[in-house]
């Protein structure tokens, strides 16, 4: 796949960046119906955005070798 186009590749990067705060917001809304405090809510919200986000990354660099 071509990732040439200055406006594919933000796109993507968008997308990624979307799913990445879609999983930090399911997983704070987890840990606070788990009973966690807010802080520790928002540190596994962080831990699942680094880590979908780099999923996402990982996976786009594979596909566009």
């Amino acid at each position: 796949m071509n990732y040439g186009s200055t406006a594919v590749l933000l796109l993507i990067l968008a997308v990624a960046v979307l799913f990445a705060t879609v999983a930090a917001v399911i997983a704070f809304g987890l840990a606070r119906w788990e009973g966690a405090a807010i802080p520790a809510a928002l540190s596994r919200s962080g831990v699942a955005f680094a880590a979908a986000l780099t999923l996402c990354l990982a996976i786009l660099t594979f596909l566009g070798r």
